[in-house]
């Protein structure tokens, strides 16, 4: 991920956040395979589970944990890579993989919301402005249905999975005149037991986790307002939602920006001293 100071965002809880609030992730594999069955480079879009001891650490990355459908060539590129090292279910990729989240609001941003500097110079070009999260790490598979271990993995997160996906993104929480959320002990379990062993459970340890707030605040203050604006009069829910976090960014930025003068002016009246 390409990440300019100006868009970085280097607060793990707010990246974490975003994974939670954004749970389809798209993981990507690069497995070399001596088969030649499989492509190197495989991606799936996949909802995921964010494990975290802490939610208030600054240093906690956390576990991602999610699941395949088994017939997926990305499945099998995976189970292959296990067992072609004689390794059983459980155990690691040789590999680091990739997973990208991205915000549901994002949006073209066209010259024309420039009001300062397109009138002055017409040195302005259209962008896209998105937020973004990027975890990488190393992954477990498990794939053999007939272990324990796979079982009781499996059963957790679709149960948690579930649970989070109901509750977090459809608000099922009996509460309010709210419906309850729905749980996996609805269906028949036999169906349940079926459906477990047409997929395959990944857990990734989190080792890197950096993303990106692109919303014009590399702009002036000007052009961020015509931005904004601009975003606003699109009359969408989407515009309202980048209007809001273009205007927030910006700010976010200028405290900083003026942090950092504040700070620099004091070490020049220390040396000055």
């Amino acid at each position: 991920m390409y990440l300019r100071t100006v868009h970085a965002e280097t607060s793990l809880p707010i990246l974490r956040q975003l994974i939670i609030n954004n749970p389809l992730g798209v993981l990507t594999t690069a497995i070399p395979h001596a088969s030649k069955r499989f492509p190197t480079l495989l991606s799936s879009h996949i909802p995921w589970v964010l494990d975290v001891q802490d939610p208030s650490s600054e240093t906690e990355l956390g576990v991602l944990r999610g699941h395949l459908a088994r017939p997926n060539p990305q499945s099998k590129s995976m189970i292959e890579n296990v067992e072609s090292r004689g390794l059983p279910s459980g155990s690691y990729l040789e590999e680091e993989v990739l997973v990208l989240f991205t915000a549901p609001a994002h949006h073209y941003v066209t010259p024309k919301f420039y009001t300062e500097t397109k009138p002055k110079t017409g040195k302005v070009v259209p962008t896209w402005n998105y937020a973004a999260a990027q975890a990488y790490g190393r992954a477990r598979i498990f794939f053999d249905s007939k272990a324990p271990e796979t079982g009781a993995y499996l059963s957790k997160q679709i149960r948690d999975l579930s649970q989070h996906a109901e509750e977090t993104v459809m608000k099922y929480d009996a509460e309010d005149g709210r419906p309850r959320a729905w749980q996996v002990e609805d269906a028949p379990e036999k169906y349940i037991e079926l459906l477990l062993k047409g997929i395959i459970g990944i857990e990734i340890q989190i080792d890197r986790l950096e993303g990106k707030f692109k919303m014009s605040q590399e702009m002036g203050a000007g052009d961020r307002e015509g931005v904004a604006g601009g975003f606003e009069k699109l009359g969408s829910e989407v515009g309202g939602q980048m209007a809001r976090t273009v205007r927030q960014r910006g700010e976010m930025k200028d405290e900083a920006t003026k942090k950092s003068g504040l700070a620099s002016r004091k070490v020049d009246a220390t040396e000055s001293g």
